[in-house]
């Protein structure tokens, strides 16, 4: 347990590093964040510090830098206190409003401007797509076995898949079996009526019932397989940071954006508690990612246009907190209202 003074202590080492990338020492600290302490008392505590895992040296006659403890206590300190909203907001509240297009569009977007006003990576996610609601499915005959299905989500949200049938059926029957399945499924989620939906589709089709349960197999496995649908933006502003060019870590970041399953993991997590979610380094979330022990994750429950979604931020462990918080904050403001 740290006493007052000694997180004063790690605040201010964190803070001095995020704003100027260098090793804090003890003259730096009294002289700018604590003062009514003489050097050595304040050195005698950050070598305690480093003793608890808040800090290490790169080298003997160097100052501090920050762990992943370190950040941790400061972003609960950022968390835990009152937060005030961007003036911009109202800016990019009219900005969003201008986005007139599906969801797909607007989070595409909204990932874009958070990379552009933080220079980090952006993220978004909306959630499974079996749980979202049907506005209309469409099956178009390709000829064969072939079968292209168009799936039109509530928000506009708009979805293809294209699969072989296990046998040849003509384009008049998947015209009645589209039909059939809107009958059921429109204003639905499919996760609601997959299970009503065999009965009442091979009723009357049983000369077919082999490629109407493949139909709506494959039906069901894209809409419950496809867990979340991502969207990121501004790896080309990464490439700026001292942090990134270290080659690895550029890839480890992009390696995160290409895997399915660490990082719908983190946004489940995030979607199920409710709350914001930092993940540092090595921390809970990015354990086990190669390459991210370096980096942070901020996500943020957000919803808009009636559907829930997550936003985020991906960047250097030495990544402006308090700013990246207060925007994610204001944006998913901005989303609600929409």
């Amino acid at each position: 347990m740290l006493t007052e003074r000694q997180l004063s202590i790690v605040l201010a080492v964190v803070y001095e590093y995020i704003k100027t990338g260098e090793p804090a020492g003890s003259r730096t600290i009294t002289r700018k964040y604590i003062r009514g302490l003489s050097p050595a008392t304040i050195r005698n505590e950050m070598a305690d510090l480093e003793e608890m895992g808040y800090f290490y040296q790169p080298h003997s006659s160097a100052g501090r830098l920050p762990t992943a403890k370190a950040y941790r206590a400061y972003v609960d300190s950022v968390t835990s206190r009152e937060r005030l909203r961007p003036r911009e907001s109202a800016e990019w509240r009219e900005e969003i409003r201008g986005r007139r297009s599906g969801i797909e569009d607007l989070l595409s977007y909204v990932t874009r401007m958070l990379a552009r006003l933080t220079s980090y990576v952006g993220v978004a996610a909306v959630p499974g797509l079996d749980g979202v609601e049907i506005q209309h499915i469409d099956l178009m005959h390709l000829g064969g076995t072939n079968i292209l299905a168009l799936i039109v989500l509530k928000g506009g949200l708009v979805h293809h898949s294209q699969f072989a049938l296990p046998c040849e059926v003509d384009a008049a029957t998947i015209e009645e079996l589209a039909r059939r399945i809107n009958t059921v499924a429109s204003g639905r989620s499919w996760r609601e009526v997959k299970d009503a939906l065999y009965d009442f589709v091979l009723n009357g089709l049983e000369d077919f019932e082999e490629a109407c349960r493949g139909a709506l197999k494959e039906l069901d496995n894209f809409l419950t397989l496809q867990n979340y649908r991502f969207f990121s933006s501004g790896a080309q502003h990464i490439l700026n940071l001292p942090h990134f060019q270290a080659l690895g870590r550029l890839q480890a970041v992009m390696s995160l954006l290409e895997q399915e399953k660490p990082l719908s993991r983190m946004i489940e997590r995030c979607r199920e508690s409710g709350s914001l979610n930092v993940s540092l380094g090595a921390d809970d979330g990015l354990e086990g990612v190669e390459g991210m022990e370096e980096s942070a994750m901020i996500l943020i429950p957000a919803r808009t246009r009636q559907q829930k979604a997550v936003l985020g931020l991906i960047g250097p462990l030495r990544m402006d907190y308090e700013r990246s918080i207060n925007i994610l904050e204001a944006m998913v403001d901005v989303l609600d209202a929409e």
